[in-house]
């Protein structure tokens, strides 16, 4: 089973505003997609057996994708999509909005981010969500790592600040998307202690010697058996991502340095997120 864990669907003009656009433009050397048609999303997820869609109530950082759009178009195509709600914490009705979500529009995760929501990891509010995920039975999915946007605060960023969060809701599945970059390290050490945290290594393989390098730390560390496969489509696609991971040796060729082995590899990109993170059908 080869699970996308990390997928975007968005409009411009629409989802997101001049402003994150003008910045995101500056993120890569290669440009992303900005305006992704869904007939091209499905199309591009012919590669994996699932993919999971993420909705972004992010709009302190100029994005906002709803909940509703993911949910009419994954309605489409269950067999194949998995839809994830965001809520921002600081809204009055986050609760309530976390509970249509999951009960009435059939999505089956949560998408939060700290730096882009603008929002401590602990927050009283935050903690409130998590518990209300606790009792749907639903994921979260953290974007807990660097941004490009110039007003998401990093102070929220690091992910070694939700070690909290786990151990105060320990029965709670989180993923860290990225590897929670540019602190792999200290993610590897965190999903390693705590028994339900995760880490999905989506928007790592075009940094060769980082990707490199957190590989080699996750196989010492003992933690590839919770390392998820995720593209962070449109930024990459799964099929370019799944191609671009077997040459994880690529940037240590005619060295002594080690080498990660395929089989390592492919074992990531073969783990069945679905189950490992029990999603409810």
């Amino acid at each position: 089973m080869i699970v996308d864990c990390h997928t975007h669907v968005w409009e411009y003009p629409g989802h997101l505003t001049d402003e994150f656009v003008r910045e995101a433009s500056l993120m890569r050397a290669t440009p992303v997609n900005m305006s992704v048609r869904l007939e091209e999303h499905l199309r591009d997820m012919e590669p994996v057996d699932r993919a999971v869609v993420l909705a972004a109530d992010f709009g302190h950082s100029g994005m906002v994708v709803s909940n509703e759009y993911v949910a009419g178009y994954v309605g489409l195509h269950r067999e194949k999509l998995i839809g994830f709600a965001s809520v921002d914490p600081a809204r009055e009705d986050a609760l309530a909005r976390l509970e249509h979500a999951v009960q009435d529009l059939g999505l089956r995760g949560l998408k939060l981010s700290p730096v882009y929501q603008n929002f401590h990891p602990i927050d009283g509010r935050a903690m409130a969500l998590y518990e209300k995920a606790v009792d749907l039975g639903t994921p979260i999915l953290f974007h807990q790592a660097t941004t490009f946007v110039r007003a998401a605060p990093l102070k929220y960023a690091h992910p070694i600040l939700l070690e909290d969060v786990a151990l105060s809701f320990p029965g709670l599945r989180i993923v860290l998307a990225h590897m929670g970059h540019p602190w792999e390290a200290d993610t590897i050490v965190l999903i390693r202690k705590q028994p339900n945290v995760y880490a999905d290594i989506s928007g790592l393989y075009y940094r060769p010697w980082q990707f490199y390098n957190t590989m080699l730390l996750a196989m010492e560390y003992n933690v590839v058996h919770k390392l998820l496969f995720g593209s962070d489509y449109p930024v990459t696609k799964p099929l370019e991502s799944m191609e671009a991971l077997q040459r994880v040796n690529d940037v240590v060729e005619g060295t002594g340095l080690p080498r990660v082995p395929m089989e390592r590899m492919r074992e990531v990109i073969e783990r069945d997120a679905v189950s490992l993170l029990r999603i409810k059908p």
